[in-house]
């Protein structure tokens, strides 16, 4: 029953630390551009790092299967530039993918 309590104790130890850290370090205003500008972005860096490998492994490993991905994905950017709606990129997105699926 307490096989997993060392583990949750340790995650909920690091997840505080990186929660509590900056609050202790930095207690004073940032006042460089550059490390404002680095922190504004890091949010979007990290979920485009977590999410875009995501893409082409969600429908599985098969070729013909990261090739439909690899075509949602497209068409997903492709309506993105065009300043689409984040609903109406998601579900053309699927839909190119399930139609990929179904004749490739």
């Amino acid at each position: 029953m307490f096989k997993y309590l060392p583990y949750i104790l340790v995650m909920a130890l690091v997840t505080y630390l990186i929660r509590m850290l900056p609050l202790v370090f930095c207690q004073q205003e940032i006042k460089s551009v550059f490390v404002k500008s680095f922190l504004f972005y890091v949010p979007y860096a990290v979920l485009g790092a977590m999410t875009f490998p995501a893409i082409f492994t969600a429908v599985g490993t098969e070729p013909k299967q990261v090739a439909a991905a690899t075509l949602g994905c497209l068409i997903a950017i492709y309506l993105a530039y065009r300043k689409k709606s984040l609903l109406t990129v998601a579900i053309a997105a699927c839909v190119m993918v399930y139609l990929a699926n179904l004749f490739l």
